[in-house]
C-alpha cells in the first residue's frame, strides 16, 4: 500500500482507522447514554410528584428547561446509533464516524446543560439559599475541568509533533 492510502501514526487504512475509531466511539457512547437515560427518566417522573404544583413558577420553567435539554441530550447521544444502521454497508464510515462524533460532542455539551439545571432546581427547591447558584457554578466547573479541561491540556501537552 502505498503511503498516500495510509494515516500518519498508526499503520492503518482509512477504513481500518474509521473501524477502529467507530468502535471506541460506540463505547463512550455507552457511558453517556447511560447516564442521561438515568438522568432523563427520573425527570419526568417529576412532573407526577405531588410537590411539583407547589412549586414557585421560576422553579417550574427551569424544570421544563431541564427536561427539553434533557430529550436534546438523549436524541444526540442515541443519534449516532441510528446513524450507524442508516448508513451501514453504504462505504461512508469515516464520514459517518465523523458526524457520529459532532453529535456524541454536542450530546454532552447538552448533557452538561441538563445536569447544571437539574443541580440548579434540586438546590433551589431543598435550599432555598443564596449560595445555590455558587454552588452550582462550583460544580460545572468541575465538570468542565474533567470534561474539557484536562483532556485538552493532555491532547496539547502529549500530542507529538510534526518533527517527533
Amino acid at each position: 500500500m502505498t503511503d498516500a492510502g495510509r494515516r500518519r501514526g498508526r499503520d492503518e487504512t482509512e477504513e481500518e482507522r474509521a473501524d477502529r475509531m467507530w468502535g471506541e466511539l460506540i463505547q463512550e457512547v455507552r457511558v453517556a447514554q447511560t447516564g442521561v437515560q438515568i438522568l432523563f427518566g427520573f425527570l419526568l417522573t417529576v412532573v407526577f410528584q405531588p410537590k411539583y404544583a407547589g412549586l414557585a413558577t421560576v422553579d417550574q420553567t427551569i424544570y421544563i428547561v431541564t427536561v427539553v435539554l434533557g430529550a436534546c441530550a438523549t436524541g444526540a447521544l442515541i443519534g449516532p446509533v441510528s446513524l450507524h444502521r442508516l448508513v451501514a454497508g453504504r462505504r461512508v464510515k469515516p464520514q459517518a464516524v465523523r458526524l457520529a462524533s459532532r453529535m456524541t460532542f454536542i450530546g454532552l455539551i447538552l448533557l452538561l446543560a441538563t445536569m447544571t439545571s437539574s443541580l440548579l432546581l434540586i438546590l433551589r427547591v431543598a435550599t432555598h439559599d443564596g449560595y445555590v447558584p455558587y454552588l452550582v457554578a462550583a460544580v460545572v466547573a468541575w465538570y468542565l475541568v474533567c470534561w474539557y479541561g484536562l483532556p485538552l491540556w493532555s491532547r496539547h501537552r502529549h500530542t507529538a509533533r510534526p518533527e517527533d
